[in-house]
């Protein structure tokens, strides 16, 4: 599947926790909506993860000691078996987009909460 389309604005646009863009065999973009003082929550993926910052400020927490902060612009390259989470530190919704490599949600995936996504993966 082809995506050509105006990614920041799709970014930006986006109120869902999660909304998966785009599905190949080796790739797939998706969106994030994060509330202030929402994180996507500590996990660890077997595959590699690309996320850059369109909106908002917050840390990247990286192996459970590493954090740094993050805004509008930032790029984190997210290595398959490191501990990360990305938290929301400011006082808007922070709006991001992430490559996995290869793809790690189901095509045409929307959890439009964390709490919903939090749900979808313990199931």
């Amino acid at each position: 599947m082809t995506y050509v389309n105006n990614l920041e604005k799709d970014t930006v646009e986006n109120d869902n926790f999660r909304k998966v863009l785009n599905t190949t065999e080796k790739s797939q973009l998706v969106v994030m909506s994060l509330l202030p003082g929402e994180d996507i929550g500590e996990e660890v993926h077997n595959v590699d993860q690309f996320i850059r910052v369109e909106e908002g400020k917050g840390k990247a927490v990286l192996n459970k000691t590493e954090e740094t902060e993050i805004e509008d612009d930032w790029a984190v390259v997210v290595p398959a078996g490191t501990t990360h989470n990305i938290i929301n530190t400011g006082d808007k919704a922070m709006k991001l987009y992430t490559v996995y490599t290869p793809p790690e949600h189901a095509p045409d995936t929307i959890h439009k909460t964390k709490a919903e996504a939090d749900e979808a993966e313990n199931h």
